[in-house]
């Protein structure tokens, strides 16, 4: 058995971080463990490539949702990073550290050193923020490209739209400013490719003598004596195999994978525990509790003027935009499809942003479910409009459904099981429909396509958003940070409670669900860990 100062449970967004950050100093060894195999992959590496790796089962874990109630008893498609570089690898690429208000609610909650002020120096440590010229113009490793000029000039139309209707804008969405409608900032090098975790940080680590990568590596169980945490056991191309931590095992599986490793390794509800035949070390309800996601519903319209569809539809208009891309790395390959949105009050009531918008210049319409094997643009001009209620107060749960580790646990989402949620989803609706009706939105809509939300009462748009709803990939929580360990599995510094040697840094401590996309706050929690974990490391 290998021992290593530090052995960290996968390369996603957040387990990159640790990689990097807890080496940097030459001083200690660190082991990563991913269960997935390389990102070395075109279509991970250019941006609009999610399309092709949103059902590749070579690089994502594929999970399915058990059929939910609160929408309409439909079973949901969760695609989750199996890859280098995690999710981070895999995703749409938007950049958003969340609002303000999303970080002193954490602090507020009792979790000290994790409000707005406490944070947002942390996310300008590691971004790299790149502006219109392409010029970097932060100090972080991760680039942050503003692509404002790029996006595609159906925006106006979106923009005007809202401001007819009274929304601000705002030019920065990870700024002083944040609330209002504008273009999404994506993780985009200046060279055009994608700029995971895996490319930021971990690839600057692994030049280091003490940091080693092990890809294939499942880990099975946390290796546990006397209340702490010695190591872990795990699967390697189907050997077993097990190291050892001198200082720590740090859980950076994510919002799916950390809870069930937990579980495996004997912490977690007891029930659960004894029913799959697990020896019960800690009985903690909390592991896998608390589950949160985001869900939006996407309307879909033919356009008066060209969109995206027009250039990527036709084999030609591929293969000219293929061309353009590898020759100067511009054009819509080197973009998300997820081009404009922004995080606005539903309505005048509204004490802070409440919803979430995408305006998308693309409409993929028989690409919808999770059976096919890519996203194809449809054969006309085409748009979307989009929004997910952006705090959601319902609250599911992830548990294993057997103790074989290669069996995928239990996702129970319980969507839409408060009255608040509800609420939400009709204001949303209705805000959605003002600015379909504005002069602006009206001069670019050809025709909606059905379902149309133009006509619908409050009773008709939840029904739709119950029939129609989906995740938009962002789970959270069943890890919880909180200072009780009763209803919380770490405390403010990360650690398992009732373990040594043990933390979870990924998004599933997340108290409550940030307002918008989860990537960028997820390496947050990551970079502060490191602070927090160097710092008990140096005073041990």
């Amino acid at each position: 058995m290998e021992t290593f100062d530090f052995i960290v449970v996968g390369a996603g967004s957040a387990g990159c971080v640790l990689a990097d950050r807890l080496s940097e100093s030459g001083r200690y060894s660190v082991l990563v463990l991913e269960a997935g195999g390389h990102d070395r992959r075109f279509w991970i590496k250019t941006p609009i490539g999610y399309g092709r790796t949103f059902l590749d089962g070579r690089v994502n874990w594929k999970y399915q949702a058990e059929p939910d109630p609160g929408a309409d008893g439909r079973p949901a498609y969760w695609p989750r990073g199996r890859v280098v570089g995690g999710s981070s690898s895999i995703n749409a690429l938007v950049y958003c550290r969340g609002l303000p208000q999303d970080f002193d609610d954490w602090r507020a909650e009792g979790n000290a050193g994790w409000g707005w002020d406490d944070v947002e120096p942390v996310f300008s440590r590691f971004e790299g923020r790149i502006d219109r010229a392409g010029r970097r113009t932060g100090p972080g490793a991760l680039a942050v490209a503003d692509v404002r000029d790029e996006v595609h000039p159906l925006k106006s139309h979106f923009l005007a739209s809202a401001g007819e209707i009274g929304l601000p804008l705002t030019e920065d969405f990870n700024g002083p400013s944040p609330e209002g409608v504008g273009v999404y900032a994506i993780t985009r090098r200046p060279n055009g490719l994608r700029c995971s975790a895996a490319d930021a940080f971990l690839r600057p680590a692994l030049k280091r003598a003490k940091v080693r990568l092990e890809t294939g590596a499942l880990v099975t169980r946390i290796a546990i004596e006397q209340g702490r945490a010695r190591g872990v056991d795990y699967e390697h191309h189907g050997e077993a195999r097990s190291a050892a931590a001198r200082c720590a095992v740090i859980l950076s599986a994510g919002a799916v994978n950390s809870p069930q490793l937990l579980q495996l390794s004997g912490i977690g509800p007891g029930a659960t525990l004894r029913e799959q035949g697990i020896e019960v070390r800690l009985d903690r309800p909390a592991v896998g509790g608390n589950l949160q996601d985001h869900l939006a519903v996407t309307y879909y319209y033919k356009s008066r003027e060209p969109t995206l569809n027009d250039e990527l539809h036709p084999w030609h208009g591929k293969m000219r935009a293929g061309l353009r891309y590898v020759a100067s790395r511009r054009g819509p390959l080197s973009l998300s499809v997820n081009q404009c949105g922004g995080f606005v009050r539903s309505s005048a009531a509204s004490q802070r942003p409440d919803l979430q918008l995408y305006f998308n210049p693309l409409t993929y319409i028989e690409a919808r479910t999770s059976e096919r094997p890519s996203l194809n643009p449809d054969p006309f001009s085409g748009f979307i409009l989009s929004y997910q209620p952006a705090r959601p107060t319902s609250r599911g749960r992830i548990d294993i459904a057997s103790a074989d580790p290669r069996q995928a646990p239990r996702i129970r989402p319980n969507s839409l099981s408060t009255q608040k949620d509800l609420d939400d989803v009709v204001a949303g609706g209705r805000l959605l429909q003002a600015l379909v009706r504005t002069r602006a939105m009206q001069a670019l809509i050809a025709e909606p396509i059905a379902p149309g939300i133009e006509a619908m009462d409050d009773e008709a748009i939840l029904a739709d958003f119950r029939r129609r709803c989906g995740t938009v990939f962002h789970p959270v929580g069943t890890c919880r940070m909180g200072s009780d360990a009763g209803n919380a599995v770490v405390d403010g510094s990360l650690r398992v409670h009732g373990l040594d040697g043990l933390r979870v840094a990924d998004a599933s401590v997340f108290p409550a669900i940030t307002s918008g996309n989860t990537n960028a706050p997820t390496m947050m929690v990551a970079h502060k860990a490191a602070d927090l974990i160097l710092h008990d490391a140096g005073a041990a």
